[in-house]
């Protein structure tokens, strides 16, 4: 007699088996067609925040992401927490190297995919910043690069303003008027192979310098959606390094063929006479009656 019962046991798991194959092919080839997206966070005894940065890329809703954290050889707690997550990393390194943009050189030489961006490790993404972000890269061609808005937030993560961002452009930029939040950035990755890498010579700017490069062979694009958390803190190289920002701009519009008579001097002698000495939280509430 035919074990009926048996059989269809063994027809059901046969069809259980290959509905699961079916999916599992489907996500895969919904995977293959989206476009990679290798992200970058450089880190140097930035424990206190690691984590949180690390923990925003991971847990991104969008599915095809490649992450590369670069430490420069901490001395602190962040070897610890980048190996509690190496599992979930294409690469990772710890090693003495020659600065912030050093580090992102060495993380980009290791990226791949279409789409390049990079979080330092004090900032923090939105849960929908790179799946927004390449939707607008995706059904846009001709935009090289693509930025959004961000929060301030200090070394507690409490809200300490706005960011003031919305649209720019490579002569804009000249004049000073950047109002790019570098958290917010994504860009091609051919591009990136056109303009690259990052100058080390620059010590604060080299990601104003990036964004100017890249305005110079293709379209910047604001998009008014939040898409990070940008701190603000006392140890912070924006605050620390403040001073530092623009004779480094300055260095880059003399490349471009700027006049020393400029707007972007201009800006740095206001910057000097009317508030870069006052304390940052002060600062960030003059910044909107300052930028033009």
């Amino acid at each position: 007699m035919v074990d009926y019962i048996g059989f269809m046991r063994n027809h059901l798991k046969a069809a259980q088996q290959s509905h699961y194959a079916i999916i599992f092919e489907t996500v895969m080839n919904s995977l293959s067609t989206l476009p990679k997206v290798s992200i970058i966070t450089p880190s140097f005894n930035q424990g206190q925040f690691l984590e949180a940065s690390i923990r925003s890329v991971l847990e991104q809703d969008y599915p095809n992401i490649k992450y590369i954290i670069v430490d420069g050889g901490s001395t602190d707690k962040s070897v610890e927490i980048i190996k509690k997550y190496q599992d979930h990393l294409a690469w990772w390194v710890c090693e003495k190297d020659k600065g912030h943009a050093d580090a992102l050189n060495k993380g980009f030489s290791h990226a791949t995919g279409e789409i390049l961006a990079w979080l330092n490790s004090d900032d923090i993404y939105f849960p929908n910043a790179v799946s927004e972000a390449i939707s607008v890269l995706t059904s846009q061609p001709e935009v090289g690069m693509v930025y959004g808005d961000a929060d301030l937030i200090d070394d507690s993560g409490k809200p300490a303003g706005k960011f003031a961002s919305k649209q720019t452009s490579y002569h804009q930029m000249l004049r000073g008027s950047i109002h790019i939040p570098q958290a917010t950035t994504f860009f091609r990755a051919d591009l990136w192979r056109q303009v690259g890498p990052l100058d080390l010579s620059l010590f604060f700017s080299f990601d104003y310098d990036l964004w100017v490069r890249l305005a110079k062979v293709s379209q910047v694009l604001y998009v008014p959606k939040t898409w990070a958390k940008f701190r603000i803190h006392d140890a912070g190289k924006t605050i620390i390094n403040d001073d530092r920002c623009y004779p480094d701009m300055l260095r880059v519009l003399e490349r471009e063929g700027g006049n020393w008579f400029s707007w972007l001097r201009l800006r740095m002698i206001t910057r000097k006479l009317t508030y870069s000495w006052l304390p940052w939280k002060f600062r960030l509430r003059l910044r909107k009656l300052l930028t033009f």
